[in-house]
């Protein structure tokens, strides 16, 4: 009875990874040295899982989910590599991994370093980004080759800071592809996230991995940019009163002098009158701007004429009222010129016109 429990001990029916972690990349299925797997034991892939089979250092079946029942027919590349001339009916030693395939989401990149910009309205700037992004492993084979090797476990924290620079490196290639202005960044962000993830794919296709979401929620400006966009944006509001953009900074550049007065010495006093001059002078442009329309509109009034036939307000430079049809030449009735419309006298003879 002892002797059939010992040997009963060290054969496996069932493999299996019934996985509780939400971070686990891969398992190793933990075998002693009194572990066996023999025909007709049971190999459970759960969904979101490929399992691997490795013998002295080489994969050599890879399963994808399913239930199987282990014979030479399932693993004919082990049965080959073991050359058994039973086939599989020996007792073997072979490693089992479990490589999970599902999306690990909520992964968090950003931008250590600021990374430089030529825009044509500002110049060489320098931007900060940061955003969200999701991947799976694509390639299981791949991925063990690449990148976690033997280890017993390997979890997404591992590779992480790998992942990182691959898509802060896209970003710079996107940006400087782009060519956008600095003020339409932000409008932009979905294509943006699409060319980082165009221009990654590529490299994480090297460790067996796929890119299956990328966000970008955030990309910040230097802060002497942000305040020049401030200042544009104040500019633009009191535009309707100070005209342009170059008054509105040489207000503020006269107001700042002007309280600047140096602890109140006489040079101070004389930099604040004369900031106070000079800005009096410059609204008094400003509200002369202001005015022509008002002078031109009062001008149009004045060559105005009302018909003598139905009292309508009309210009002066029709010959008829549009209202009525009414001649607005009149003719002297001295010497029967005819006068131009609101004429007061005859410019041959004198005569006043009635």
């Amino acid at each position: 009875m002892g002797l059939f429990g010992k040997i009963k001990k060290q054969l496996l029916d069932v493999i299996e990874w019934k996985d509780a972690s939400k971070d686990t990349l891969v398992y190793r299925y933990p075998l002693t040295e009194r572990d066996e797997i023999m025909n007709s034991s049971t190999l459970v892939v759960r969904p979101s899982q490929v399992a691997l089979f490795i013998h002295k250092g080489q994969i050599a079946d890879v399963f994808a989910p399913g239930t199987y029942k282990l014979a030479s027919e399932n693993i004919p590349f082990l049965t080959k590599l073991l050359s058994l001339p039973t086939g599989f009916n020996s007792p073997i030693k072979a490693e089992v991994y479990f490589v999970n395939t599902k999306q690990f989401v909520g992964q968090k990149w950003g931008t250590q370093n600021p990374v430089m910009m030529r825009d044509a309205e500002f110049g060489n700037i320098r931007l900060r980004a940061f955003g969200v992004y999701s991947y799976k492993v694509d390639d299981a084979k791949k991925f063990m080759e690449e990148v976690f090797g033997s280890n017993e476990v390997y979890k997404v924290e591992d590779i992480e800071e790998q992942l990182k620079p691959l898509l802060v490196e896209g970003f710079s290639d996107a940006i400087a592809e782009s060519k956008i202005s600095a003020l339409d960044l932000a409008a932009n962000y979905k294509e943006f996230s699409q060319i980082i993830l165009t221009c990654t794919q590529p490299e994480f296709n090297k460790l067996g991995l796929k890119i299956a979401t990328m966000v970008i929620e955030n990309i910040s400006l230097p802060d002497e940019v942000e305040k020049a966009l401030d200042e544009r944006t104040q500019a633009g509001i009191m535009e309707d009163k100070m005209g342009t953009f170059t008054q509105y900074q040489a207000a503020k550049a006269l107001r700042d002098a002007a309280q600047n007065q140096s602890g109140g010495n006489l040079a101070g006093m004389g930099v604040g009158l004369g900031a106070g001059m000079a800005m009096g002078q410059m609204f008094k442009g400003v509200l002369a701007t202001e005015n022509k329309p008002k002078a031109k509109k009062e001008e149009k009034e004045e060559n105005k004429i009302v018909c003598s036939k139905c009292g309508a307000t009309i210009s002066a430079k029709n010959k008829f009222c549009p209202e009525c049809g009414a001649s607005l030449n009149k003719k002297c009735k001295k010497c029967g010129t005819i006068l131009k419309a609101g004429a007061k006298f005859c410019p041959e003879c004198g005569q006043k016109v009635e």
